[in-house]
């Protein structure tokens, strides 16, 4: 892990897998809360979940994305792209749901701005998946380089 994105990864880890350690307790209030939220987006996917397996499969999801961003062993890229995919599965939450945007359909509504600012999950997460690129291909190159040199026969 590269000592730029430790605050990134920090920043966002801890707070999504805070986020998950509390859906582990959820009471049915909140399983069917989260569950209806999710099926009405994701009707082919969550239609048919029970409410608390849904609000079990999600706080598990959650404490699953938190660990790998605060795992340094975890690969910019892996730990990037389930970072975005988190947080683009909730941006798509709030675009599909009318009540969360104004009628231009972008802007949030004051019941959608607690949903619109994980736009910077998003973002995190593809800044780390941009890093953990450029860090393989730098990687790469300098292997390759490295290759060259030694087969080189005017490098003896």
């Amino acid at each position: 892990m590269s000592l730029t994105q430790i605050p990134i990864r920090v920043a966002t880890g801890a707070f999504i897998l805070n986020s998950g350690i509390g859906k582990l307790g959820a009471d049915e209030g909140t399983a069917q809360f989260l569950h209806g939220a999710a099926a009405s987006t994701y009707p082919s996917l969550f239609k048919d979940m029970e409410p608390t397996k849904f609000a079990r499969l999600l706080a598990i999801s959650e404490i699953g994305v938190g660990a790998a961003l605060l795992a340094p062993m975890v690969p910019a890229t892996v730990a990037g792209a389930a970072l975005t995919g988190f947080g683009g599965s909730l941006i798509g939450m709030y675009l599909k749901t009318p009540s969360m945007t104004l009628d231009d359909g972008v802007r949030p509504s004051q019941q959608g701005t607690a949903v619109a600012k994980d736009v910077w999950l998003v973002g995190a997460g593809l800044t780390l998946v941009s890093q953990g690129i450029t860090a393989a291909a730098k990687s790469g190159a300098k292997s390759s380089r490295r290759a060259l040199r030694k087969a080189s026969p005017l490098s003896s």
